[in-house]
């Protein structure tokens, strides 16, 4: 069973950045795709980005290209986002996953609890 627990949430103003960071235990992290989702109030959970087992591939979601960035390392057993140029549109609940689909953009079996972004106008 994978266990995955996010951070690094919080409230920010808009134009400013956060890093978001999610840990993996209880299975082999290094083997999976893995992917950030987020879910407004209202609305569906929808993909941000993924990135592939080494790192050598990222997708993103076209609201969120040139601005997030993805990233992991595997000896940790940790992923990130980093999210710059926050817009209030980007308030949601970060949710990490695992192992993605193939496409990238397809969910896995496994979910975080969720991390709180707020951003203010």
């Amino acid at each position: 069973q994978v266990q995955l627990v996010e951070s690094g949430g919080g409230l920010v103003q808009a134009g400013g950045s956060l890093k978001l960071s999610c840990v993996a235990s209880g299975g082999t992290f290094s083997t999976y795709r893995m992917g950030w989702f987020r879910q407004a109030p209202g609305k569906e959970r929808e993909f941000v980005a993924g990135i592939s087992s080494r790192a050598s591939t990222a997708r993103y979601a076209v609201f969120v290209k040139g601005r997030f960035v993805i990233s992991r390392d595997n000896a940790k057993n940790t992923m990130y986002l980093q999210m710059d140029s926050l817009r209030p549109e980007d308030t949601a609940v970060y949710y990490c996953n695992g192992p993605l689909r193939a496409d990238y953009t397809t969910n896995g079996d496994y979910w975080g609890q969720g991390t709180q972004v707020t951003v203010s106008s």
